[in-house]
């Protein structure tokens, strides 16, 4: 069948202010037209469970975009060019020696080995909180636990963590599908000043090396799968915001979210065993990705409709997670949910090499916050991050009772 057709399906518009403040309603009603959707100029949108879980897989599709793709969403300058660089948008064989470096921070063994460290530094976050004082889940919690590990695993030393957080934010911007003209400026800022401080701790490595993310790097430089300086630069700055991202954001949603189903709330205080699958439901319910972006290298048929190479696909996770032919129910809470094959990190080549640490630091905050507080409760309406790709608040005011 031809991409053009004579009945066009509806359009999406991710930057549609209702999308952004609550995205599951137009998620449904496209669903319901079918399993694909028209999207920006020259770009499709996957919507249903089983075409997106397929083509995550699927290697008739690339993520190394043409640099005038991240031009046009970041405009000229170092943000687009960042973007160009770093795994998330190269195909193997660069993908691959970029993912086998970076992966050694993350993993499995080495960071269920973890666990005990970060609950710690979970109980010094929660520690200066007292009965029936309110707090900010993202500022005083999910923002803060997980820039504390990953500025760990890279060597990044505490006395830097409140210089390079506010960088972090600002980088956060450039990964929006249209980046506003008001905020490349800081985007572009935010990629230098990250290259100039990582860029500077990595010399530091090179001439006294320790066991780090940042030393690990430097050791390619002279490795089979050589890599240039920059390449390292740009992926280290890379893998220090994927590194907290989107752990910040499973947990203030699942917060969030909790706080809205009081009901959950009290099953998961009588039950802390539910707690992992409360962690895989919070990213089911309320995906911190709605969307990953990916480039078609050969034709391919989706839903009966023929894409021809060189179109964007946006699978749309958040889409996926709550269609009803893969999910019972699947705009209720459930924290018990099992089976619960959410596809909130992604699949094949490019699934969430940091999964299993970000399971982790959610398990242990949530752990440490219900076995510390006798009660949770909104303290005041949450503020929604308009300004990210990222399914986000900016702040989650709660108040919480030690009995």
């Amino acid at each position: 069948m031809s991409e053009r057709t004579s009945v066009l399906p509806p359009r999406f518009d991710a930057l549609d202010p209702a999308v952004i403040e609550d995205p599951y309603p137009t998620y449904a009603r496209l669903r319901d037209a079918g399993a694909l959707c028209r999207g920006m100029p020259g770009s499709w949108v996957v919507t249903r469970y089983a075409e997106v879980a397929a083509l995550m897989r699927d290697r008739r599709l690339g993520s190394e975009f043409p640099i005038a793709y991240h031009q046009m969403s970041a405009g000229e300058g170092p943000a687009s060019e960042f973007m160009s660089s770093i795994m998330l948008y190269r195909d193997p064989p660069a993908h691959t020696r970029l993912r086998r470096l970076v992966g050694q921070a993350f993993d499995a063994q080495l960071v269920r080995g973890l666990e005990r460290h970060i609950g710690e530094l979970v109980d010094d976050l929660l520690e200066p909180l007292g009965d029936g004082v309110s707090f900010d889940a993202i500022g005083d919690l999910a923002f803060p636990l997980p820039v504390m590990v990953v500025c760990e695993l890279m060597g990044i030393p505490t006395a830097d963590h409140e210089t390079i957080r506010p960088l972090a934010l600002k980088l956060g911007r450039a990964f929006m599908t249209m980046v506003p003209s008001h905020t490349r400026e800081a985007a572009n800022a935010a990629v230098l000043e990250l290259r100039e401080y990582l860029g500077a701790l990595l010399e530091e490595r090179r001439r006294s090396p320790g066991e780090d993310l940042l030393s690990h790097m430097l050791a390619a430089e002279e490795g089979e799968d050589r890599l240039t300086h920059e390449e390292i630069v740009d992926n280290a700055v890379f893998s220090f915001f994927a590194g907290f991202e989107t752990t910040t954001n499973l947990i203030g949603n699942g917060c969030a979210a909790l706080l809205r189903h009081p009901d959950q709330l009290a099953r998961l205080y009588a039950d802390l065993s539910l707690l992992s699958s409360a962690i895989d439901e919070f990213l089911r319910y309320d995906a911190p990705i709605q969307g990953v972006a990916r480039v078609v290298g050969d034709s391919i048929e989706i839903a009966g409709r023929r894409v021809m190479p060189g179109r964007v696909l946006v699978l749309l996770l958040g889409s996926a997670n709550r269609d009803e032919r893969a999910f019972a129910r699947p705009d209720e809470l459930d924290i018990g949910r099992r089976p619960n094959r959410h596809l909130s990190f992604g699949g094949g080549i490019h699934y969430c090499m940091g999964a299993t640490l970000s399971r982790i630091e959610a398990r242990m905050a949530f752990a440490r916050l219900l076995e510390r507080f006798a009660s949770l409760e909104p303290a005041g309406e949450p503020v929604r991050e308009t300004e990210t790709c990222f399914r986000a608040y900016s702040s989650l005011p709660i108040v919480a009772s030690l009995a």
